[in-house]
């Protein structure tokens, strides 16, 4: 795999997700999820209008400022593990290690990338969350308006951890990127002859454009 072949509409979603992320660490004690996700939204919205073209030809610095937001409330371990599934418990400590870093750089890759190629009127997180079973995990509702008026609606998973809630999934249109990246990891593995270094080695994740568009639907 490489991450050129992520599509273009996929890694303007990404984007978007991300830049909602970069907000978060200034407000990382918020006393709940959708506290935590709605004022990160007024903040972005606040912060990125009017700089678009100054991030569309600085990619550079974009990419190091998602670079050092992600690590803060991102748990890149757990997801790492996630994706790997039922493979993690095989690997060694340094190869559970790499993948997360491998993963979390594609990831930032494709989110600097992405500024330039998708365009969104409004970010906005739904009233009415529902109430979580568990004390420790929590889904936040919101959705993405693109330019043309489509609705994409952005599920984020969190989980608490050290009294800290962190993401640990998001569900873009209906479409699971965790489990859209683990099958991706298994599919990989079989293809290598379940080598671990050169399927880490050779990651990125990839999704089709008509995936992405038609959600859970197509």
């Amino acid at each position: 795999m490489n991450v050129n072949a992520v599509t273009r509409p996929l890694a303007g979603m990404l984007m978007v997700l991300a830049m909602c992320l970069m907000a978060l660490p200034a407000i990382a004690q918020a006393n709940t999820p959708e506290r935590l996700i709605r004022d990160s939204v007024d903040e972005l919205m606040g912060d990125i209008e009017g700089r678009r073209d100054y991030y569309r030809e600085h990619p550079g610095e974009l990419e190091g400022v998602v670079d050092g937001s992600l690590e803060q409330i991102a748990d890149f371990r757990y997801i790492g593990a996630s994706v790997m599934g039922r493979y993690f418990r095989n690997a060694s400590p340094s190869q559970r290690s790499r993948f997360a870093e491998t993963f979390r750089q594609t990831l930032i890759d494709t989110y600097a990338k992405g500024l330039v190629t998708f365009d969104y009127q409004e970010i906005r997180v739904l009233d009415n969350q529902e109430s979580s079973r568990y004390e420790d995990q929590a889904s936040v509702e919101m959705e993405v308006v693109a330019s043309d008026g489509t609705v994409y609606p952005v599920s984020y998973s969190l989980r608490l951890d050290d009294d800290r809630w962190k993401v640990v999934n998001v569900i873009v249109n209906g479409i699971n990127l965790g489990l859209t990246f683990r099958n991706q990891f298994d599919q990989a593995m079989r293809d290598q002859g379940r080598d671990y270094d050169a399927v880490i080695d050779g990651w990125a994740p990839e999704l089709a454009v008509e995936e992405l568009e038609q959600g859970d639907e197509g």
